[in-house]
Formats: structure tokens, C-alpha cells, sequence
């Protein structure tokens, strides 16, 4: 893992900046390196966890490294291709890429498994032998997620034009996206097949967006499904090069990346506008820019004064969003005979039966019960230099979504001093998933060299978020019907970035920082993305 910035109590920061961004995932440092790079601004950023990266972090046990939220990126492995060009440019060229397997994810439901190749056609082709009587609703589903996609560019661009612009044209933008946004994915599946094992296999990947069927929008499924179409990649290096790869964009214009460096508040002239920032140590930075990646709850609710008349109507909204599913996340660490292979890199999604929706509800009613998914990734095996760096060893993960409230009644404690009890519930929770790691990945059976485990409670305490959400807020019908959530906010100079500002994931919140810095700079900074891939095809 590489260190990306300075220590706030080892490093002596300037007072006054072009911009200060509060949190250093993807969309604070996209935002921040697109400010740098078009602006020639000096860019403050600010992080409060111990490394910069948010949950493109990594980090390490003696012998072992592991992702902390990268598990495979899509789009990345054509060097044309829009998402590849944007990391190409964020990253002025310094991130690589190594391909995932060409099945780059298999969901399994009971016994059954099908798997997920790259390609659009050849997915296609795969689903088409799995259900060769639904041969009319997969063609019909494709060209549903494809226009959905096709949509969402206009419902975007809509967040990031000029003002009386968007009061103008602004439901003409907005409209053919929401048309399939406002529906529950369950809702458009329904109209295209009953099958109910069919349906069960093409949102099998809810996980990447944070809810089952019945509750998330079809807009956010059509969003992540179709980033993977094409297949998917993982960072050379792993998940922290992304960080260190935007960087020196930061850098070269004067800008900072400060680590350890918690914002308690958002500085405000007369209640209307922000001109800086307060530290947890009291100390005050100044900036003509604040921009945030706290999340939209975490900005309003926490950053800004709670009875803001400015921002009143803005919070009540985001209040009528839940935030995203927390999870608990199992590390694993396995030593390697010299000469054993590595794992098969493909992700494994395995579920119970095909009723994504009632395993979901069952378990949120009963925790102790079966999982609602779990999803096993297998990092070492996606980074080519892993084994050069660790030899002889191999990490997996596994992911299951939990409730936040089973963790509430030690949410005021501190990190690795929680009590007994708590690290007693933690013990049953990551024994009962070495079991199943070991039952889906026999392999490992009896291997495990180390375990630990991460609950709601390390995401509240590394990320900030209240109730330990990964996604910012949920995925929902209703998310993506407010129209005052965006990179705009009612606070002069004040903007979001990251996921709350667009939409889930990774790729997600870069494109909130690159939305953020147009609004800001007043310029369309996604063309300098096109132009990149246009010249990458020329090429």
C-alpha cells in the first residue's frame, strides 16, 4: 500500500487555498485533480482516516494486503472505451489495468450456477442457453438497460449546467431517464418475464448497488449492470494505486492531500455562504471553493449548522432516503505450497434460493439466520503483483449485507476497545463465515492462515457514516427523484462530490468529481474526457 500525502499534526499547512475538499475517495481526489489540471487551482484536500483513498484504500496484516471497496472496476480493459479514458485521464495515464477473468463474475442460487463472460453479445448468448424460452425478454431486457443508460447522460448533464438552464430545458433532461429510474427494478423486470429464476440471475449483482429488486431503482441497476457488460478489471498493484495515481495531478499545482485530518465544521459568512473550514483541533483553513465527499447526510447534517434555513428544505428530503445497506466483511489469508496455483479471480455470489427480496427481508427480521448473499472476491488473485510482493500467499474476501442496528448498542464505544461482549458477537459472526467460505471455497478448507473481521461499526469509524452505509444514500426510486441533490447545494460556494452527487460505486463517484469540477469551473469537463477517447480510438 502506498502512503498518498502528509500527517496533519506532522505537516504545516498553508491557511488559505483555491479549494478545499473534505475526504479523499475517488470523488474528492477526482474533483480535486480536475480542479489542478483545468483550473490551475491549489487544492486542499482533507481526510480524516489515516490514509488517503476512502474505499479505494488498501491495507495490510503481517504477510497480507487487502482492497478495502475495489473488487473489479468495468469498462477499463478497452483502452477506447469512456470509463478507460476517464481513469486514463484523472490519472494522467500513471493507473494500469489488469484484466479480470474473462468470466469475471458467477452467481450461484441453490446448486445451480451461471456464469457472467465478458461481452455484451456473449452475455447475452450465456443467458439465452440458461433460459433458451426467454430468448424475447433477455433481447427486451438488454435493450431496456442500454436505453436507460442511453438516458441517464441527459439526467446528469441536467445536475451540472448552468442554473436558468436547467430551470428551462431541465424536465425535458431529466425525463426519459426517470421514466425507468422512478420504477423498482423488480417493477421492470416484471413487465418482461415471470420467470422468477431468470430475474434472480439478471440482478444477481444487487450487491454493487446496494438493495434487492423489489426496493432499488431500475435506473441505478441499468447504471452498474451495463458498466460490466464488456467485462472488468482490478488495479495493478491493487486498490491503493488508484490514490496514489491521482496524486501528483494534486500535487503539481501547488495542492495537498492531508491525512489524519478530521473537518468538524463547514465555515459560513452570514449563514449563505462557505469560505472555509474548522479542524477537530480548532485550528480554521480557508478556501473560495469548499467542496464535499463527506456524503450528503454527513455535509448537512453534521458539517453545517442543523437549523440552516438555507438548507432546511434540502435536508428534509434527503431524511425521506435511507442510508445505504451496511456489511460485514471477513478477511482471509491463506499460505501457498511453492507451485500452488492461485485462486480462480472470478467473483462468486452465492445465494440460498432465487427470492433475493424475502431472503433480504428474513434476514433483516432474524440476523441469525441464513445469509441474504454472500459475495467471495479474491484479490490476490486479480493483481499480478501480488505475489512478487507477498509470495506465497493468497487473500479472499467475503461480503454479506447486515443490518446496521444489531451494532447500534456499541456505537458510542471506541474503535478496538468495544468490550467482551462485542468482540464475542464478532467471533461468532466471522466463525459462521469461515464456515461457508469454506464450504463454497474447499481449497481453503483447514488452510486459513488469518482472519479478520469488519463490521458497520469500522465503516462508521474510518468513513463517518452514521449508520456504517457503503453507498452513501440508498439506491432507491426516490433517491434519484430529488432534484435538489446533486453537485449544486443551497450554500454559496459550497458543492458535493462523490456518490451522493451521482451515483454508486467507484466509477460513480468519480463522475461526481468530474461533475463537481465542471460546475465549479463552469466548463464541460466531461468533453476533455470524450476528447481523450477520441483520440485513444484514433490511436
Amino acid at each position: 500500500m502506498k502512503t498518498t500525502g502528509h500527517a496533519w499534526k506532522q505537516h504545516k499547512i498553508a491557511d488559505r487555498w483555491d479549494a478545499i475538499v473534505i475526504g479523499s475517495g475517488i470523488g474528492g481526489l477526482t474533483a480535486a485533480a480536475m480542479l489542478a489540471k483545468h483550473g490551475g487551482q491549489r487544492v486542499l484536500v482533507l481526510e480524516r482516516h489515516y490514509t488517503a483513498g476512502g474505499f479505494t484504500h488498501a491495507f495490510q496484516r503481517p504477510g497480507y494486503e487487502w482492497d478495502a471497496g475495489v473488487h473489479y472496476i468495468g469498462g477499463v480493459n478497452d483502452s477506447r472505451s469512456h470509463m478507460r479514458s476517464a481513469f486514463n485521464h484523472v490519472t494522467e495515464g500513471r493507473l494500469q489495468w489488469n484484466a479480470m477473468p474473462d468470466v469475471y463474475d458467477r452467481i450461484s442460487i441453490g446448486e445451480r450456477h451461471y456464469d457472467f463472460p465478458s461481452g455484451t453479445e456473449r452475455l447475452r448468448a450465456q443467458f439465452v442457453q440458461a433460459f433458451p424460452n426467454e430468448k424475447d425478454a433477455i433481447d427486451r431486457y438488454f435493450a431496456i438497460v442500454h436505453a436507460t443508460v442511453r438516458a441517464s447522460g441527459r439526467y446528469w448533464a441536467e445536475k451540472a449546467i448552468p442554473q436558468p438552464v436547467a430551470r428551462l430545458i431541465g424536465g425535458m433532461l431529466r425525463s426519459g431517464f426517470l421514466k425507468m429510474a422512478a420504477q423498482t427494478t423488480a417493477q421492470v423486470l416484471a413487465g418482461i418475464t415471470r420467470n422468477r429464476e431468470l430475474i434472480a440471475v439478471l440482478t444477481g449483482q444487487w450487491g454493487d448497488y446496494g438493495l434487492p429488486p423489489a426496493q432499488s431503482s431500475f435506473g441505478a441497476h441499468a447504471i452498474v449492470v451495463q458498466h460490466y457488460f464488456e467485462g472488468a478489471g482490478y488495479p495493478i498493484g491493487g486498490a491503493s494505486e488508484i490514490a496514489a495515481s491521482v496524486a501528483p495531478a494534486i500535487e503539481r499545482h501547488g495542492g495537498e492531500i492531508i491525512y489524519s485530518a478530521e473537518v468538524s465544521e463547514i465555515l459560513l459568512e452570514q449563514g449563505r455562504r462557505a469560505i472555509g473550514v474548522k479542524m477537530a483541533d480548532g485550528r480554521e483553513l480557508f478556501a473560495k471553493t469548499i467542496l464535499s465527499d463527506a456524503g450528503a447526510a454527513n455535509t448537512f447534517q453534521r458539517l453545517l449548522p442543523a437549523d440552516l434555513p438555507a438548507c432546511a428544505e434540502l435536508v428534509e428530503e434527503i431524511k425521506t432516503v435511507p442510508p445505504s445497506m451496511a456489511h460485514v466483511c471477513l478477511y482471509v489469508g491463506v499460505k501457498r505450497a511453492a507451485g500452488e496455483k492461485e485462486f480462480d479471480a472470478t467473483n462468486r455470489w452465492i445465494y440460498r434460493d432465487a427470492d433475493h427480496d424475502g431472503n433480504f427481508a428474513r434476514f433483516w427480521q432474524d440476523p441469525t439466520g441464513d445469509w441474504p448473499a454472500l459475495f467471495i472476491s479474491f484479490p490476490s488473485a486479480k493483481d499480478p503483483t501480488f505475489d512478487a510482493r507477498y509470495p506465497g500467499r493468497s487473500t479472499l474476501e467475503v461480503i454479506t449485507p447486515v443490518p446496521f442496528e444489531p451494532f447500534a448498542k456499541w456505537a458510542d464505544t471506541r474503535w478496538k476497545k468495544r468490550g467482551a461482549d462485542y468482540g464475542q458477537f464478532k467471533l461468532d459472526l466471522e466463525n459462521r463465515l469461515r464456515a461457508d467460505v469454506e464450504r463454497h471455497v474447499p481449497a481453503i478448507r483447514g488452510r486459513i492462515d488469518y482472519a479478520e473481521l469488519s463490521t458497520p461499526l469500522s465503516t462508521r469509524h474510518f468513513a463517518n457514516f452514521e449508520h456504517g452505509e457503503i453507498y452513501g444514500l440508498s439506491a432507491t426510486p426516490a433517491r434519484f427523484q430529488l432534484r435538489s441533490l446533486g453537485v449544486r447545494t443551497p450554500v454559496r460556494n459550497l458543492y458535493l462530490t462523490g456518490t451522493d452527487a451521482c451515483s454508486s460505486g467507484v466509477t460513480g463517484a468519480m463522475m461526481g468529481g468530474v461533475m463537481a469540477a465542471s460546475v465549479v469551473l463552469g466548463r464541460n469537463l466531461m468533453s476533455k474526457l470524450s476528447g481523450a477517447q477520441a483520440r485513444a480510438q484514433a490511436a
